[in-house]
């Protein structure tokens, strides 16, 4: 079925979501709630623009989301990622191929640790300097974990127009 470029503008219009929250997210270190559900929200458009048939495939996208939300719930529970980070990944495996979503939690993972250093690094040549949601200097750094997830998402996203043998 061709839908006239209808899949390519709500890729682009994810892309154009994901930069925002990476760059909210390192602002701010907070993803809204608004943002998520917009990215959620806009996966049954992009399920019809791909033809996906309810089963097993949108079963298996869904499926395959509320397993990514379960686990990172857990990294929530503990302190490592912040609740928006955590809806921000689920939303976005709506939107990816189960094989799909494996790599883009294996990039977001390198991406989250390559970013940790970064601003560990920053934070250790610049103690005081590092603010936390508040505004407020803190002796502990914060990781706008958004930018991670932001990354991988995107690394995906440019799979689809760079990679035409895949």
């Amino acid at each position: 079925m061709t839908n006239f470029g209808f899949t390519d503008i709500l890729l682009g219009l994810l892309a154009i979501i994901l930069v925002v929250a990476a760059v909210i997210d390192v602002r701010t270190f907070t993803i809204s709630n608004r943002l998520n559900a917009t990215i959620a929200l806009l996966a049954p458009l992009y399920w019809w623009s791909e033809s996906l048939p309810l089963w097993p495939d949108i079963a298996m996208q869904i499926g395959i989301a509320a397993a990514v939300f379960a686990v990172l719930a857990g990294t929530f529970y503990i302190g490592m990622m912040g609740g928006g980070d955590v809806k921000l990944a689920a939303a976005l495996a709506l939107w990816f191929s189960p094989a799909s979503t494996l790599k883009f939690l294996v990039i977001m993972s390198i991406a989250g640790g390559v970013l940790t250093a970064i601003v560990l690094i920053a934070h250790k040549l610049r103690p005081g300097r590092i603010r936390n949601s508040d505004g407020e200097t803190t002796g502990k750094a914060e990781i706008p974990y958004g930018v991670a997830i932001a990354f991988g998402a995107l690394w995906i996203l440019a799979q689809r127009f760079l990679n035409h043998f895949a």
